[in-house]
């Protein structure tokens, strides 16, 4: 089974991450793994990076394509509201380049591809023998531009007034991108391309959407590697990273907290709340610190690219918080399941699938501040409960997360419907 994988990045950031560690298992299994991407950043030589360089036309027509991008971009840019991620387009600098690019293979599977993947071009160049699966790492590839609605719920029918866009105008760049993904998507024929939800919440997604909810969709959780992210020894691993021994230790991971949809406002107004909770340290991973202006100490371990130290940070936790307002299949719950840190987060999305009340962690209703600082003062205040739920954590994490489980569902996939799509062509 040959099968090539699209992300716009290997290994830089959680949806990358993901996808190369689905290439990785695979590959375990003795299957035929490539992944192309738009920034290489291992030395894997299994991961093809399209070129940087391209000859002197393809730079010029790149340098077009984002300036026609940019452009209708502009008048938003003033009135987005503070605090979102990216809106990405369903256009790309890399036009065709990346379908040419492709190695043969008998299936190909998208991941995360905002900036990477063109849609107009892409489905209409890929051979029709090859099927086409999309792991949806958000929403992005079913909504008119944003990776997370925020309960907009304009996805359903033609976008349009995009909040995100701080627009009024039915006919905005969201409804414009979501016309185009929709005439790109009419190039494919039945069976072509299958979705694959990481969860039950994204698969109701995409059955509401207008795009996606005609596709055959399937459920496969993401997996990890969990001989790498497995439980150290506390005591060892703060050690290891300089944190106090007698501590009641907090984490928290992000890249950015300024993405108002990871909800650090949610969980810095909880912890104020629990300034009179002793030796409460909250420990933090991501490339911008977050700065904590109440009265809690705050351990700022910057960014951890290496998964060992990941996982030890994980194990020298207390607990692991998570107070996304909204999220898919978060790669930092599985891990600190995988390390046996019970977790604390809102019930929403995927979260609510991997948190389980009484065997992974504690859950409190979305937003609710209070809930969630009462929430972390239980775990912490109730140790053997604590101790159970963080063997427990680890049970399931073995049981369900395994990467090569994930990675045989997904070799399992591939021989279905690439039969189905062999006998189609036949017969056609």
């Amino acid at each position: 089974m040959r099968v090539v994988h699209v992300s716009t990045n290997d290994i830089s950031g959680g949806a990358a991450r993901a996808a190369y560690r689905l290439h990785q298992g695979l590959l375990q299994l003795g299957c035929d793994s490539r992944m192309v991407v738009a920034h290489r950043w291992s030395d894997d030589p299994t991961v093809q990076e399209l070129a940087s360089k391209p000859v002197l036309i393809g730079t010029w027509q790149r340098r077009w394509r984002g300036w026609r991008i940019r452009r209708d971009m502009q008048p938003y840019l003033t009135t987005r509201p503070p605090g979102l991620e990216p809106f990405s387009d369903d256009r790309s600098r890399y036009g065709y380049e990346l379908p040419r690019a492709l190695p043969a293979c008998d299936v190909v599977t998208l991941h995360w591809v905002a900036g990477l993947l063109d849609y107009g071009s892409f489905f209409r160049t890929v051979p029709q023998r090859v099927p086409v699966v999309w792991r949806l790492s958000d929403q992005q590839p079913f909504t008119g531009g944003c990776h997370y609605d925020e309960g907009c719920g304009r996805y359903t029918a033609t976008c349009g007034a995009c909040p995100q866009l701080g627009s009024r105008d039915d006919h905005d760049l969201s409804h414009r991108i979501w016309l185009r993904k929709r005439a790109a998507l009419a190039a494919v024929p039945p069976g072509h391309l299958h979705i694959v939800a990481l969860n039950r919440w994204m698969a109701a997604e995409v059955h509401r959407s207008s795009l996606f909810g005609h596709l055959p969709v399937h459920i496969i959780p993401n997996g990890l590697d969990t001989t790498v992210f497995a439980p150290y020894d506390r005591a060892y691993a703060r050690a290891i990273l300089g944190l106090p021994q007698q501590a009641k230790i907090v984490l928290f991971v992000a890249v950015s907290v300024n993405n108002r949809r990871k909800g650090f406002a949610q969980l810095a107004a909880a912890l104020a709340g629990l300034y009179d909770e002793p030796d409460l340290l909250l420990v933090s991973v991501g490339k911008h610190p977050p700065t904590l202006n109440i009265p809690i100490a705050h351990h700022p371990l910057g960014t951890v690219d290496e998964d060992t130290r990941l996982a030890l940070a994980y194990s020298a936790a207390d607990l692991f918080v998570i107070p996304s307002l909204q999220d898919n299949m978060p790669s930092t719950v599985l891990e600190a399941l995988a390390c046996g840190t019970p977790v604390v987060g809102f019930d929403t999305g995927g979260i609510s699938e991997l948190v389980r009340p009484g065997q992974t962690g504690w859950l409190a209703p979305v937003g609710d501040v209070d809930g969630l600082r009462e929430a972390i003062r239980h775990a912490l205040h109730n140790d053997d409960e604590r101790v159970w739920l963080g063997r427990r954590c680890r049970e399931i994490a073995l049981a369900e997360y395994r990467q090569e489980i994930q990675a045989q569902r997904y070799l399992d996939l591939y021989q279905q419907i690439t039969t189905t799509a062999n006998a189609t062509v036949r017969v056609g």
